[in-house]
């Protein structure tokens, strides 16, 4: 197997550092059972972009779906607007003729679907996955909104995060949909860790990822910026679309 390069870069999602993988060879089963006719739609994170979501994007694909990998403008406007206004585009993307629409999200990604389909229905909504999302907020953002550059970097989508009384996630409801949640257990940033309750994945706590409604839920020893691209995380999340669960039966899983 080719060896993955790490390079460390700046992120958003509360200040802290992202690390992308380059893209490798994957060895994973993958069964195109999949009708065309399926679409699943890829939300990245905040200040991140669609690249992120690219080997989710191969996967997928590959797997027979017909993937929509949607790039949005997550630092410049909040949460409500984000959601009203770009989750339609990418379901326009999906075309008509779609029998069902899937989603796999990272990160705040996923609150914006929370935050959609609280306002919004789709009579054709298959399954959706987060990978690592803050549905009851992050104490991160609570202590570090303050910084001088927090602002600038996650935008005010970005100040929504938290769990104080601005927080979008603990404004929303239960889901209502099949919802599969990744949780990573994995830290890079013991700095941002110490505001959060362990175990954590550097950004949100385990606990924290879950929501009222779910479907699933499966702990990952990954951390918050590899998750969408680790290998594992990527075969369970085409699991879940495909049968309403995760495969428990995979060793290390939790």
């Amino acid at each position: 197997m080719v060896l993955k390069k790490w390079i460390l870069s700046l992120c958003g999602f509360i200040g802290c550092y992202a690390i992308q993988a380059n893209a490798d060879t994957r060895a994973l089963d993958i069964k195109a059972s999949a009708s065309p006719k399926e679409c699943v739609v890829l939300l990245h994170g905040l200040a991140r972009t669609s690249d992120a979501m690219s080997d989710l994007d191969q996967y997928l694909t590959e797997a027979g779906y017909h993937v929509v990998n949607y790039d949005y403008p997550s630092r410049e406007f909040n949460i409500s607007t984000l959601a009203s206004q770009h989750i339609p585009l990418a379901l326009e993307q999906c075309g008509s003729l779609s029998e069902k629409v899937h989603f796999v999200t990272h990160s705040m990604g996923g609150i914006l679907v929370r935050y959609y389909f609280e306002h919004n229905t789709l009579e054709n909504l298959g399954r959706v996955v987060m990978l690592a999302p803050p549905n009851q907020g992050s104490a991160v953002v609570d202590n570090m909104k303050n910084v001088p550059g927090f602002k600038w970097l996650n935008g005010p989508a970005g100040l929504q995060l938290g769990t104080d009384a601005n927080s979008i996630p603990l404004s929303l409801g239960a889901v209502t949909y099949e919802t599969g949640i990744i949780a990573g257990t994995s830290t890079i940033n013991f700095i941002l860790s110490q505001f959060l309750e362990n175990p954590d994945d550097g950004k949100v706590s385990v606990e924290s990822t879950k929501v009222k409604g779910m479907t699933d839920h499966l702990e990952v020893d990954v951390s918050h910026p590899f998750i969408m691209k680790d290998d594992e995380v990527i075969r369970q999340a085409l699991y879940f679309i495909q049968h309403g669960q995760f495969d428990s039966e995979k060793e290390g899983m939790q």
